[in-house]
């Protein structure tokens, strides 16, 4: 997938729980990219994070990095 897809994709969700209180948007976010994105995708997901995460919504970077701790 191409990577301008797949940051479209990952601020689309942070776009739509950012209608949700504060301290739940970045465990939904989280959430939502484990349940849903396959292995790969959230492979290439963090190597866009790694080179400096361009074009990354701050919701998503900051649900990434829970994501990749967890």
């Amino acid at each position: 997938m191409s990577h301008e897809k797949l940051s479209r994709m990952a601020n689309q969700i942070a776009s739509f729980y950012l209608t949700q209180p504060e301290a739940e948007r970045v465990p939904a976010v989280a959430k939502h990219l484990m349940d849903f994105w396959e292995p790969r995708m959230k492979k290439q997901l963090f190597a866009m994070i790694d080179a400096g995460g361009a074009g990354l919504e701050p919701l998503v970077l900051q649900a990434a990095a829970r994501l990749r701790a967890a």
